[in-house]
């Protein structure tokens, strides 16, 4: 390890004293389940650490990363050389007020359960967000969504705690950039929590409608090691990612451990005890194939952890 890293990973374990975490495997935070280390792990466990994480970043000038429910990142085997951060035991409160059809949920609350609780209250309008693996925190941060809806429809505010600032604050729906699958939050601002307005319904119906999602998700998509969709649609509600794969007959294409599945061409399976550097490398095969045959550069949606810059 280089001095100078060397000295940055001190002054941050000296800052946040018994929060840190060294060398921490991030594998088991990711629905991937491979990938490196990270140099510091931080699990917050009240408001106040976050204050410390922002001094950490202050003192060290290391790279922060926003680990939530890792249901869309891939981190390289080499690691992550700065501070991960996670939120899953302190933001997971969720605050329904039936009367005004609000709910408030805290980063770290999975979509599915979120979902259900929803419907269990008879407020409609999330239905969606039963099948996907994710948190809210991250669900805002990517625009997460799916048949037909997504974040965007229903946010109206979050509470987001700026790491450089170290200051809380709350951005309206409308700050936030949001966009098919991606928003303008910077790596350094942590979703703390989210209001959404919902519509209230009959409960039977909204729960129908769950088991609908559910089982078109089984049907449909993979199980196993994965993060999801691989690439965006590079037409929203037209042209699909997987559409564009499919044709050209890469489902079940492989790069060493990691495989293009055979059940859905937009999901990239790992295999247990693999390779991050295996599924990179298949997504820029990918990438590739569909570049050449038809023109179409596909973005990702999952998030790239201390990879070096795609080839071009």
């Amino acid at each position: 390890m280089p001095v100078a890293e060397a000295d940055a990973i001190a002054r941050a374990s000296a800052e946040l004293g018994e929060l840190a975490r060294l060398n921490e495997p991030l594998a088991p935070f990711t629905t991937y389940k491979v990938g490196g280390r990270a140099d510091v792990f931080v699990n917050v466990v009240d408001p106040a650490d976050l204050h410390r994480v922002a001094a950490a970043l202050r003192s060290s000038r290391l790279p922060v990363l926003i680990v939530g429910r890792g249901s869309n990142l891939l981190v390289a085997d080499r690691g992550f050389g700065g501070i991960a951060v996670s939120l899953a035991e302190m933001a997971t409160d969720i605050e329904i007020d039936e009367d005004r059809s609000i709910v408030r949920a805290g980063s770290a609350v999975l979509l599915p359960v979120l979902a259900r609780q929803l419907a269990t209250a008879g407020l409609t309008g999330f239905e969606w967000a039963v099948g996907v693996p994710g948190s809210i925190g991250g669900a805002v941060r990517m625009n997460a969504g799916g048949h037909g809806s997504d974040v965007s429809e229903s946010l109206i505010d979050v509470a987001v705690f700026d790491l450089e600032a170290s200051a809380e604050s709350t951005l309206r729906a409308d700050q936030l950039g949001l966009r098919f699958r991606g928003s303008d939050l910077p790596a350094t601002t942590v979703v703390v929590s989210a209001r959404l307005q919902l519509a209230p319904g009959d409960p039977e119906v909204a729960r129908r409608e769950l088991s609908e999602i559910v089982a078109w998700r089984r049907t449909n998509q993979p199980g196993g090691q994965n993060a999801g969709s691989v690439f965006v649609n590079p037409i929203p509600h037209e042209l699909s990612a997987g559409r564009l794969i499919d044709e050209l007959g890469l489902r079940g294409l492989r790069h060493g451990t990691a495989a293009v599945s055979d059940k859905h061409a937009n999901f990239i399976q790992a295999d247990p005890g693999g390779s991050a550097d295996d599924v990179r490398t298949l997504m820029e095969l990918v990438r590739a194939r569909v570049a050449d045959a038809t023109g179409y550069v596909l973005r990702s949606e999952i998030r790239l952890i201390g990879f070096e810059e795609a080839p071009t």
